[in-house]
């Protein structure tokens, strides 16, 4: 792929993450502070302008020992740096507003399509099968910290692109006119060279440019690593945080330590690669920087000391030369920042991708609530043909024919591995690698192995995913004794990270108590009382079995212990396929 062709699908990436928020629902307002935005910077070089013309009547004035004047242009300079003053800080005021609004809708749009569609889900799932090198790393990260800094960086970047080209539009001019022509005489023949300095700058810029890209091009790569490295050693500190009692428990510390500075020396190696490749371009920018204070003096010297201009002429020259070469070397100045920003937009739209490729995808299992394969309504659990499928293609199981109807409470059993929770993640519709017509009852809710539990209060992981506000205190409490908590029943409004306070028993009968609290007809179980006593799992299940006949349902229960068998009316068996082609359900 040849630069150029690079540089505009950069730009069209950039383009089409930008493009959305300012034909929004927030349109007028994030077009009134970006042009708010630009008019100010605008001001910032008219400013520069009338400073550049001070410039030369102030040091005329001290040349000439003209008091007058100079007291006049002491003035002058009061009210244009309290101008300048002023514009500043709506500048960044208006900036900033603009930027933390922009990320913020594009915040929302990305956690909305994340999440919607069980997205959030399937990605990991996805990373795992057969294209996990096509699939975004860290979601997270890219959420919360690429968000941020690409809206930072494109406003800082095209601002500074503006101001660039409206100084260079603004002040080349200028500074063809005060550097009058540069004579000089070749085989005999005078010729004469027209606004010398402008040439001068052009070529002085355009050198560092080069100079600059071929030096500091490595740095694009050696980003885009260094923030994908930074987010895995972040992601795996979060995971031990996480698992910090299963990791005492099996005094992993030690390993753990090792794995997260094997992760962590990554970060430092490609860390101290990218420092070098920064510290190059250091050399030579600063070198360029310097370079650039003294150059339009070297250069305009001669007509200083010939006479032929004034000291404020000199000077007028040095700030318009300034002004142009500073423009010009836009690109120098902003390589690192603009290295960092492609880095940035390529993780933000291959994000992008992966969730509108994501979205396109319909699930294997067509899976339609409520309504059965010859349109008639279903108050069960029914399939045909259902084939459930590892996230790397390997069939997992079959199940020609499947169902479960009111009134009916189903024990799935099966070896270890046979694909009995995977079977129930297909029933649900999250299942995206799975094939066939399926059909569930709507009121249904699933309990998982590991039951989740928003951080906060104990009556926002009990009402969860629903709103605490739809359950008085009373329905709350008697779920919670229903379910053999009483002792928390007192503690609605207790503060508490559940899932690490509570013992994996008590986890569980939280599960069920938020089932019984919303009661659905069907209910379906994923060991939800693995780690419960047999007195305790006999309680809570007769509970779950009078709530879903009472509301005219069902159950599914996937089990080893023989205690539930007294529950369930009926069994499925998950056995070895005659030719190996993973497990049957019988």
């Amino acid at each position: 792929m040849s630069r150029w062709t690079t540089i505009r699908h950069t730009a069209a990436r950039a383009w089409a993450l930008t493009q959305p928020y300012f034909v929004s629902e927030q349109r007028w307002v994030a077009c009134g502070l970006l042009a708010s935005v630009v008019a100010l910077n605008l001001a910032f070089v008219y400013l520069a302008v009338l400073f550049n013309q001070w410039n030369q009547v102030f040091y005329d004035s001290l040349q000439e020992k003209n008091s007058a004047v100079f007291w006049e242009q002491l003035w002058r300079f009061c009210y244009l740096a309290f101008a300048y003053i002023v514009i500043a800080v709506y500048k960044f005021y208006l900036t900033q507003l603009l930027e933390i609004r922009w990320r913020a809708w594009l915040t929302q749009q990305f956690l909305t399509r994340w999440l919607s569609d069980q997205a959030f889900y399937v990605m990991e799932l996805a990373r795992f099968g057969p294209t996990q090198g096509a699939q975004p790393d860290n979601p997270d990260q890219r959420i919360q910290e690429d968000i941020g800094q690409f809206t930072a960086m494109t406003l800082g970047l095209s601002m500074g692109l503006l101001h660039a080209v409206v100084t260079l539009a603004s002040f080349v001019g200028i500074l063809w006119a005060l550097s009058g022509d540069f004579g000089f005489s070749l085989g005999g023949v005078e010729y004469a060279i027209p606004g010398f300095m402008v040439w001068m700058a052009l070529l002085y810029c355009g050198v560092g440019s080069v100079l600059t890209h071929y030096i500091g091009r490595s740095q694009i790569a050696l980003n885009f690593q260094q923030q994908r490295l930074e987010a895995d050693f972040r992601h795996h500190l979060v995971r031990v945080r996480e698992y910090s009692e299963s990791i005492a428990l099996d005094g992993g510390a030690d390993n753990e330590n090792q794995r997260l500075r094997g992760r962590f020396d990554s970060v430092l190696g490609n860390f101290m690669r990218l420092l070098r490749a920064q510290k190059n371009l250091v050399w030579f920018t600063s070198f360029f920087g310097q370079a650039a204070v003294v150059f339009p003096f070297v250069v305009a010297a001669p007509r200083f000391f010939s006479g032929a201009i004034k000291l404020g002429d000199l000077m007028q020259i040095s700030s318009a030369f300034g002004e142009v070469q500073g423009a010009m070397s836009w690109f120098v100045d902003s390589y690192s920042t603009l290295a960092g920003w492609r880095a940035t937009t390529d993780r933000l739209t291959g994000f992008s991708s992966s969730l509108a490729a994501l979205a396109q995808a319909r699930p294997g299992a067509a899976l339609v609530d409520g309504e059965a394969v010859d349109g008639r309504a279903v108050s069960g659990v029914q399939a045909r043909d259902l084939r459930v499928y590892l996230p790397d293609g390997s069939l997992l199981l079959t199940a020609d024919s499947l169902r479960a109807m009111a009134g009916e409470r189903v024990l799935l059993q099966g070896p270890s591995g046979s694909g009995k929770s995977s079977l129930f993640r297909a029933l649900a519709g999250i299942w995206p690698f799975a094939s066939g017509a399926m059909q569930r009852s709507p009121d249904a809710m699933f309990i998982p192995q590991r039951p989740y539990f928003p951080n906060g209060g104990l009556r926002e992981a009990l009402a969860y995913p629903d709103v605490p506000a739809l359950y008085s205190d009373a329905q709350l409490q008697e779920a919670l004794h229903a379910a053999l908590l009483p002792e928390l029943a007192a503690d609605l409004d207790r503060q508490a990270a559940w899932g690490h306070t509570l013992s994996g028993g008590e986890q569980q009968r939280l599960a069920i108590a938020r089932v019984l609290l919303k009661r659905p007809a069907w209910v379906f179980a994923d060991e939800a009382t693995s780690a419960l006593d047999d007195r305790a799992q006999a309680a809570v299940y007769a509970q779950l079995v009078a709530m879903t006949t009472e509301r005219g349902g069902g159950m599914v229960s996937i089990a080893h212990r023989g205690g539930l068998a007294q529950f369930h009316t009926r069994h499925w068996a998950l056995e070895p396929a005659p030719n190996g082609g993973g497990f049957v359900l019988r």
